[in-house]
């Protein structure tokens, strides 16, 4: 099922509440969490008490993105505090299928996340394991970047993997989405389409998730 997964790094943590509101009632049933350490990414962001603010104030689901050098020990505590869902970088997890497993077995579903200089290749091993994979289409670390066109190609190739090993998992994007690319990349095969910039900085939130989810069904519904 599509998914149009807006990102709270682009909201207004002044007004987060109100733009939360503004995405559900758009149909977003999904919210991306970026979380940052300053190490793995030049950037810091997000601890487990906003995962537990946005647990107390919304049933959507809670999709953690955890930019960190140390997602073992971070994992456990995001899960506690309501995460979903929680994607780790294959760059940094020397056992990545063990903490893959680790998140599932802590309840959420486990995702792992490739960098733009990743090859889909090198998830061979785990890919039967993990429950999404999350193609990253910019550097991580900062919003409002340009899609990078490679991110297609990845995409086309874990779709082929889906489909000739009878894998499940879902395709999941995160960079630069917006109106001029997502029917592409609904085509390609993306599942889950991460949207910070083009849906909390939009002059109405919920119509911009609408017209994302609309234009990336529209396209799929395309025979071609």
């Amino acid at each position: 099922m599509l998914q149009i997964v807006p990102s709270i790094f682009a909201a207004d943590f002044v007004r987060l509440g109100e733009d939360v509101r503004r995405v559900e009632e758009g149909g977003a049933r999904m919210l991306h969490i970026d979380i940052m350490d300053g190490h793995f990414v030049p950037n810091f962001t997000m601890g487990t008490p906003i995962t537990e603010a946005l647990r107390r104030f919304t049933n959507l689901k809670l999709d953690h993105h955890l930019m960190i050098d140390d997602p073992d020990t971070y994992a456990p505590l995001f899960i506690k505090a309501g995460a979903d869902c929680v994607s780790v970088h294959y760059e940094v997890c020397r056992n990545l299928d063990r903490t893959l497993h680790m998140i599932q077995d802590h309840g959420a579903k486990a995702g792992v996340v490739i960098n733009p200089h990743t090859p889909v290749m090198l998830l061979e091993n785990v890919i039967g394991i993990a429950d999404y994979v999350l193609v990253m289409s910019v550097n991580p670390g900062y919003g409002g970047q340009k899609f990078i066109p490679n991110s297609l190609s990845k995409v086309r190739e874990l779709r082929r993997w889906r489909e000739q090993r009878g894998f499940r998992f879902a395709i999941e994007i995160d960079g630069g989405v917006d109106s001029g690319n997502i029917a592409g990349l609904a085509q390609a095969g993306v599942d889950w389409f991460v949207a910070g910039t083009s849906v909390f900085q939009a002059p109405n939130p919920a119509e911009a998730v609408r017209e994302l989810h609309r234009t990336a069904e529209e396209a799929i519904s395309v025979k071609v």
